[in-house]
């Protein structure tokens, strides 16, 4: 497998602006479980991670640290681009652009909790996830078995 087409963080700012632009609220569980159903979606359509970042099964559901620390002053309350006059629509290319607007017109119609209970019920985050320890990777791999599963 690739290493990812883009960072984690270009992609999570895409979807920021995207939900700023459909008015819509996006906190940072909410991206984590956005980031997650992007990444099983694209795996399991191209065969590489859209992102190469490392994603956890935490207590709340798939995560990706990196993003996560990014954002994790904002809390529970809704996430701002750090920086919205860098950021562009093209840095994300078109095909991954329908991707990620797929993605949100199936997931992000919900709130983040039942986003967090969606990906309990899946099997990367159940295989991986274990209640006495920490920083244990989904792998791109078992995150792809699951979404060819489900797509």
């Amino acid at each position: 497998m690739e290493k990812g087409k883009y960072g984690a963080l270009v992609v999570a700012k895409w979807l920021i602006a995207w939900a700023h632009s459909e008015n819509a609220p996006l906190s940072n569980m909410k991206l984590q479980k956005l980031l997650y159903y992007a990444q099983g979606h694209y795996l399991a359509k191209h065969d590489n991670p859209l992102f190469a970042d490392r994603m956890e099964a935490w207590s709340h559901g798939p995560v990706v640290p990196t993003v996560y620390r990014k954002f994790k002053d904002a809390g529970s309350d809704d996430i701002d681009l750090p920086d919205p006059k860098s950021f562009r629509w093209s840095s994300v290319d078109d095909e991954t652009a329908d991707l990620l607007m797929d993605v949100w017109g199936t997931y992000g119609i919900y709130a983040a909790w039942r986003l967090r209970e969606m990906s309990h019920d899946e099997r990367p985050w159940k295989e991986a996830f274990r209640p006495d320890e920490s920083y244990i990777e989904i792998t791109p791999a078992a995150i792809q078995r699951g979404f060819r599963a489900i797509v």
